[in-house]
């Protein structure tokens, strides 16, 4: 609903940002009314350059998370997909508070081209990838 009225020339790059809980499988959600998923996203002429978020840290949590998404994919159907167990190993043995970025450099590439499809950009083929 909201990412084709991001688009337009000219316009700075725009920050999107905390989400509904829904949209954060691993981000960190700050209470408030509404809790808010503490995730990020650039965007820059309408196309998404980079998300990012703060780390959910709390292995209980998590797991109930993905349990939760578990529940959803079967109710809807869909395969099943196992918890990350070397992950939620890792946030048990005391993951710091942590964030990350992902910039999409195919992305930046496509705008600075001038280009319309990914695959004119890509050093590699999808199937690659």
């Amino acid at each position: 609903m909201i990412e084709p009225h991001l688009a337009g020339g000219g316009r700075p790059p725009l920050f999107v940002y905390d989400y509904p809980v829904s949209q954060a499988m691993l981000a960190r959600v700050r209470e408030g009314s509404p809790p808010v998923a503490e995730r990020f996203e650039v965007f820059l002429e309408g196309m998404e350059l980079a998300n990012g978020f703060q780390e959910l840290t709390d292995s209980d949590q998590q797991r109930r998370r993905f349990e939760g998404d578990r529940r959803r994919r079967r109710d809807l159907g869909l395969a099943d997909m196992a918890p990350d167990e070397r992950l939620l190993a890792a946030l048990a043995q005391g993951f710091p508070l942590c964030s990350g970025v992902a910039l999409g450099v195919d992305r930046l590439l496509l705008l600075k081209t001038d280009n319309c499809d990914l695959t004119e950009v890509l050093a590699f083929p999808f199937a690659r990838a």
